[in-house]
């Protein structure tokens, strides 16, 4: 149950927080840190306003639940999107650059196709032109995450291969962009 509207929902709608060893709030994005935790929305604004209500003391006792708390839950979330991005590169299941992008999805390789927040519009068509159905299209990032989450410079358009981590970025995602939202 999210400790701000009272509404019950399913976890993947929601993020747990527990209390810290300093007394402070920390997310737990993952569900797996010892001690009790509160749950609350997938929504920025539903987190700003439990720290803004102090609804986290009900559940957790006495806690410091700084202002920056939206942020930071936000910047743990695209991380943890991004981190798939390093994954999916190291395992060779995904390729950064036009060409690249265009031979795997033509090749009908591609589950997933990224392009960078800042990327042309006419870029973007053409390889959303080769893209099926069964292709996804992501523009969560920047650049110059994308850059970092590939370990080289000016990634503007990036696709994964088809499987499990593929999913698993989709997912995480999907969940980034639902707290902002």
């Amino acid at each position: 149950m999210c400790i701000v509207t009272r509404e019950v929902m399913d976890e993947a709608g929601l993020i747990r927080f527990v209390r810290g060893p300093e007394g402070t709030v920390v997310p737990d994005l993952n569900r797996k840190l010892p001690g009790r935790g509160v749950w609350v929305a997938l929504n920025r604004a539903r987190v700003a306003e439990a720290v803004k209500r102090r609804a986290f003391n009900r559940g957790l006792g006495e806690v410091q639940a700084g202002t920056d708390l939206p942020d930071q839950v936000g910047g743990l979330l695209r991380k943890a999107a991004l981190s798939y991005i390093s994954l999916a590169k190291k395992a060779g299941e995904a390729v950064a650059g036009a060409a690249k992008v265009e031979e795997m999805v033509a090749s009908g390789r591609a589950r997933l196709v990224i392009h960078a927040r800042e990327a042309a519009q006419n870029g973007r068509q053409k390889i959303d032109n080769l893209s099926g159905p069964s292709v996804e299209t992501l523009s969560l990032f920047t650049s110059t995450e994308l850059d970092l989450a590939f370990g080289r410079a000016n990634v503007i358009h990036a696709a994964v291969a088809k499987g499990g981590l593929a999913e698993k970025l989709l997912q995480a995602t999907r969940r980034a962009e639902a707290y902002e939202a």
